[in-house]
């Protein structure tokens, strides 16, 4: 059983609004808020001077790549550098060997995470084998508890088979998350296509790939009114057409990565393989919108897309090379210097990392989540599950890729100090880091 633990003076970010209070967790739950609390005998003391107090964050786009690409990653690992971060879930994505296309591959991703850290939920893949020709069984891995599909890595390009997976997924509750690049306009393109992709001599992968599906997939969602979750945005044309479809009343949520809204492209020009991803790193235009729109409150996540790689898959020239970078522990760190590095913006860190997330993985107190899982993203108050992060504003970490969590190294903020720390995080009532390190 989870031990009784009191948090000590800590600033409680609730959902609109923040106040100085004692948090008192037993068997699990929060059983009582207060701004000084006499806890019962053996309560174990943990201290939150400085700190904020919030919610568990919770990851919509997590790459554990177990089963088959446990070279890179792990379900333990990812969990350890998710609890390191300041997550109490992650949502693991279905690019795996094989595929998470099945009850079967579900089912082992599930039971991994049971004996992990903290909590993972998993989204399935919407076509057999991420192949995008043939619908997998998306009813068999929802009876498990998976309410989120994607082909994530690649969007699916046939739209009449999305059509028919949104009508799907729409009659059984279920959400669609789609990774919008156009692959016949993106091609081989390995960073932003533009006046530097030529100088460098690299192919482009022009922000026109993911706008045109961005376009296409909002009509298909207006279309059949099901809910459409959009992947790591990175052009200011693409929160435009989803902004303009909000206000149409088209059931959409986005997110965006730390990465994109910290890195540009002109860092491709060191032909440093940590900076290839897709969508690849944009213009400094597109990143200073998305820094606009969160700071605006128009954004509705922000997830990492935390994709570790084996050295041997980055260690090679820039155009074939694997694209992807890790995330998880820096990422609040990245998103509240984004946001102001001010605790006046807490709640909305709060949100845009937790709350929000929670509901759009189907994880909250509202929904029925996976194999009796805890409840993530609630209010901090009594009765609500013990899920916790403890933040400290002030605390200051230089990165550096050999002492992460993960079983990679491939991060794109080598020697970067991130304004931000994560004290302690609380899972399920159970202490997972304690003074910035794992307890398991």
């Amino acid at each position: 059983m989870p031990e009784s633990l009191l948090i000590r003076g800590g600033t409680v970010v609730h959902a609109a609004s923040t106040e100085h209070a004692d948090v008192l967790v037993v068997d699990g739950r929060i059983a009582e808020v207060a701004a000084s609390i006499d806890p019962p005998s053996g309560t174990r003391e943990v201290d939150a001077s400085g700190c904020l107090v919030g919610p568990g964050l919770v990851d919509l786009h997590t790459h554990l790549r177990e089963p088959g690409g446990e070279e890179a990653e792990t379900v333990e690992t990812g969990c350890r550098a998710g609890a390191l971060g300041g997550y109490t879930a992650l949502l693991a994505m279905p690019n795996t060997m094989p595929a998470t296309d099945s009850a079967a591959v579900v089912a082992q991703v599930l039971d991994l995470g049971r004996a992990a850290a903290i909590d993972v939920a998993v989204a399935g893949a919407i076509t057999v084998g991420r192949q995008g020709t043939e619908l997998a069984p998306l009813a068999e891995m929802a009876a498990l508890g998976v309410r989120v599909f994607t082909d994530d890595g690649t969007g699916v390009q046939d739209a009449g088979l999305l059509l028919r997976a949104m009508q799907y997924a729409h009659g059984i509750g279920a959400t669609l998350a789609e990774h919008c690049e156009d692959e016949s306009l993106a091609g081989d393109g390995c960073m932003n296509q533009g006046a530097l992709s030529s100088k460098l001599g690299l192919p482009g992968r022009s922000g026109l790939s993911e706008e045109v599906m961005v376009a296409r997939d909002l009509a298909l969602a207006e279309s059949t009114g099901c809910p459409l979750h959009l992947l790591h945005l990175s052009t200011e044309r693409s929160l435009d057409l989803v902004l303009e479809a909000r206000r149409r009343g088209v059931s959409v949520t986005f997110e965006v990565t730390p990465h994109h809204l910290w890195l540009s492209e002109e860092l491709c020009a060191t032909y440093d393989t940590a900076f290839k991803v897709h969508p690849p790193l944009r213009s400094s235009s597109d990143v200073a919108a998305l820094v606009a729109a969160l700071r605006e409150g128009s954004v509705d996540a922000v997830a990492t897309d935390h994709a570790p790689h084996p050295p041997q898959a980055k260690d090679r020239p820039f155009d074939e090379a694997s694209p992807g970078m890790l995330g998880l522990e820096q990422a609040m760190g990245l998103t509240y210097e984004a946001l102001g590095a001010d605790q006046s913006v807490a709640v909305e860190l709060f949100r845009i990392l937790s709350r929000t997330p929670a509901e759009i993985a189907h994880l909250t107190a509202e929904h029925d989540r996976v194999g009796g899982q805890s409840a993530h993203g609630g209010d901090i108050a009594p009765g609500e599950d013990a899920n916790l992060v403890i933040f400290d504003p002030d605390g200051r970490v230089v990165v550096d890729g050999a002492k992460l969590a993960s079983r990679a190294s491939n991060t794109p903020y080598q020697g970067r100090t991130i304004i931000g720390t994560i004290r302690h995080t609380i899972c399920a009532g159970h202490l997972v880091v304690e003074g910035g390190e794992a307890t398991t």
